[in-house]
């Protein structure tokens, strides 16, 4: 059976009296993308800066491609590609010589394949300073590739970026993880989540709270749905409570009810309708979305 490509287990950081970090335990298979989601001040970053070295942990087991970050730096180094939350270059310092420094770091050659995948040669000669947020998020993501690594640590990559940008950017993270690369990702952002994330755990005060696919996450906890339906004739209005589900409102020609016993509103609804001679002309079912779910956790409104 292949190793997980990350492994956490016990991991603690403390701040004086604060715990950032608090007994995390964290496994992410080879080549899925996986994403860490939580408010500001969650512990995200702290987490990814243990895993990357930067931080020391005080208490806890971490492996990264095989490597533990602190006793195995050098060895991390050839394995590990990161575009930190804030990154910059020198603004005198042209593409070209950007990719050139990086490469020679970590002694590998320069890919004109990866340069030209990115988009970037047309800009080998502008400096750093004149390119754009979107063209300085793409460098710094080339420049986390350029060694080839097995594991990507992306820390919130996409964040003030317009919708073209990241979706070049979303792009290039599936064809690194095409390559066999395996990307942990720190977002805010729920659909960035929901499209590029296998798997993704939310941290909250330190904690991971709850993990899954996005879609498991989603549907978590909080069990209800709402039910929209629109009739030819109105006969349903105006709405009331139904077996399992509580009327909502009106909207636009639509009646709702969130729904705690889908099976039993649904068949209420249609023997009505059939009942009274109508006929449906739309009818949805619509579950709650990542954000929504997300919410209702931070907040505290769904058991963990």
């Amino acid at each position: 059976m292949t190793d997980p490509a990350i492994e956490v287990h016990g991991l603690t950081k403390r701040y004086g009296t604060l715990v950032a970090v608090d007994g995390i335990d964290l496994e992410v298979q080879r080549g899925e993308v996986f994403g860490l989601l939580g408010p500001n001040g969650a512990g995200k970053t702290t987490v990814l800066e243990c895993l990357e070295g930067i931080r020391r942990p005080d208490a806890g087991q971490i492996r990264v491609a095989g490597c533990d970050p602190q006793a195995n730096t050098r060895a991390l180094r050839r394995k590990l590609g990161v575009q930190l939350q804030v990154s910059s270059l020198p603004g005198h310092m042209r593409v070209s010589e950007a990719i050139s420094l990086v490469c020679a770091w970590h002694g590998v050659p320069v890919r004109a394949g990866l340069i030209e995948s990115f988009g970037v040669e047309t800009l080998m000669n502008r400096m750093y300073g004149k390119l754009s947020t979107g063209q300085q998020r793409r460098l710094h993501l080339l420049l986390a590739l350029v060694i080839d690594p097995a594991v990507l640590v992306l820390d919130e990559p996409t964040a003030g970026l317009d919708v073209q940008s990241r979706l070049e950017l979303h792009a290039q993270i599936r064809a690194a993880q095409s390559r066999g690369v395996t990307v942990l990702l720190a977002t805010h952002d729920m659909a960035e989540a929901e499209k590029l994330c296998d798997r993704i755990a939310i941290i909250l005060h330190g904690k991971l709270v709850l993990r899954g696919s996005p879609s498991e996450v989603a549907l978590a906890g909080n069990k209800a749905v709402q039910v929209r339906i629109r009739t030819a004739n109105d006969s349903l209005m105006p709405g009331s409570d139904l077996p399992g589900a509580v009327f909502t409102g009106a909207k636009d020609g639509y009646l709702a009810w969130r729904s705690t016993d889908l099976t039993s509103t649904l068949t209420e609804l249609l023997n009505y309708v059939k009942s009274v001679g109508d006929t449906i002309e739309d009818l949805r079912v619509e579950h709650p979305s990542l954000e929504e779910r997300f919410i209702q956790v931070v907040e505290g409104v769904v058991s963990r």
